[in-house]
């Protein structure tokens, strides 16, 4: 074993002497550990705020949506999905529609937004279906016998709690842009009835508060017109989804937008990415704090082994080496704080994710709970961001150390 290491590791086991110095170590390995946890419950939850959000937006919404230039409707949906469909790295398309309306109740009346679903988007109704809580979201496609016949829907809860529409069967109605149109004052148009078929929970408060599902025909009938149909692009890879914007809009020639999901809630993203940033940013200075306790503890040292490092001197050990002593005891107690901060932090993770501890207003950040998703690469990040700091801490003690003259200190000795 190494000298510098036998001396550093004796130092630390040395309880003469040593009371003070032994108090201020601890206090560095606490406040190091503390500061590590912190920071990886922080990205963890900042992670998996972001990927809760991330989920949840896109079940309801398409990777790439893909619509024509001006508002002008789809002609040819179909043809067009399957076409789409057989390009590089599109994984599925099928028509939709997003429609603005007002629907109202019994207790009131709420916006909606009508999003149109066809019987041949297996996968779309896959998605839906996973999150209706009742009733059937097969009742969508049921034929109309009349003109006057309500038009069926799936509302988000929180939607069919204002309007006063939350059981299987209740009516209310549907106002829509063509009710104050010139067709609607001819009579042609106006409010259409609405009946509840069943209710969805999608866990994003923005959807449950204000989406409506209906079949692509229920919308015709509500709007009194042709729905204005784009199409949702389902990517492979879902990070790629601007290259594939980009691929479609050059493949089908001009007269066609794109928006993808992050261009879509860019700004959401942006403020989420910021926000971590700064946590981490505001936490790594707790960690830097905690770490200086580590330059009082080996400053200590040096005063208090003066003698030794003067003895070791007179013996031919040379400054490189003292110095070294001083910074294996300062690297051993930045270590000890890193591993203790992570197995504090992950512990933490594990027991507010099985738990269920962070909870929000779903009203204020779209969320009722929020997990914890702890990334190796953080973790790592963490545990190496404290330890060279605790390194660094190291450098001007153990440079004093190494500064110290040996026959003055005998002298007094």
């Amino acid at each position: 074993m190494p000298f510098e290491l036998f001396l550093a590791l004796r130092y630390l086991r040395a309880r003469r002497g040593r009371r003070v110095a032994r108090w201020t170590a601890g206090a560095a390995v606490v406040g190091i550990a503390c500061g590590v946890a912190a920071l990886i419950v922080a990205t963890a939850l900042a992670n998996g705020f972001r990927d809760e959000l991330q989920d949840k937006i896109l079940r309801g919404t398409a990777h790439v949506t893909l619509a024509r230039e001006g508002g002008e409707g789809i002609a040819d949906a179909w043809g067009l999905a399957e076409r789409v469909r057989r390009m590089e790295g599109v994984a599925d398309a099928q028509p939709t529609t997003y429609e603005g309306a007002l629907v109202g109740g019994r207790e009131g009346t709420n916006y909606a937004l009508l999003r149109g679903l066809d019987r041949q988007s297996a996968r779309a109704l896959a998605a839906v279906r996973g999150t209706v809580t009742k009733g059937s979201l097969d009742a969508l496609f049921q034929e109309a016998s009349g003109e006057d016949d309500p038009v069926p829907a799936v509302l988000g809860e929180e939607l069919a709690a204002r309007t006063g529409l939350t059981e299987i069967g209740d009516e209310g109605f549907i106002l829509t842009a063509a009710a104050v149109s010139p067709d609607a004052q001819a009579g042609r148009g106006g409010a259409r009835r609405v009946r509840v078929v069943g209710l969805f929970r999608s866990g994003l408060y923005e959807y449950d508060s204000a989406w409506a599902y209906l079949s692509t025909a229920s919308v015709a009938r509500a709007l009194g017109a042709r729905p204005n149909i784009v199409l949702s692009v389902e990517a492979q890879d879902l990070y790629a989804s601007d290259r594939l914007a980009r691929r479609l809009r050059e493949e089908l020639a001009g007269g066609w937008t794109t928006v993808d999901w992050r261009e879509a809630n860019r700004p959401l993203f942006e403020a989420l990415a910021l926000e971590r940033r700064v946590v981490a940013l505001i936490i790594m200075l707790v960690t830097v704090v905690a770490a200086l306790n580590i330059t009082t503890t080996l400053a200590l040292v040096v005063v208090e082994r003066r003698a030794d490092i003067a003895v070791l001197s007179t013996v031919g050990a040379r400054a490189p080496s003292v110095t070294l002593v001083f910074m294996i005891e300062g690297a051993v107690i930045g270590a000890a704080g890193a591993l203790a901060g992570v197995a504090l932090g992950l512990s933490t993770c594990y027991l507010a994710e099985r738990f269920r501890l962070v909870r929000l207003p779903p009203d204020v950040y779209s969320l009722s709970a929020v997990p914890l998703h702890p990334h190796a690469s953080d973790v790592l990040t963490a545990a190496l961001a404290a330890f060279a700091v605790s390194l660094l801490a190291t450098l001007y003690p153990a440079w004093q150390a190494a500064r110290v003259r040996p026959a003055e200190v005998l002298r007094h000795e």
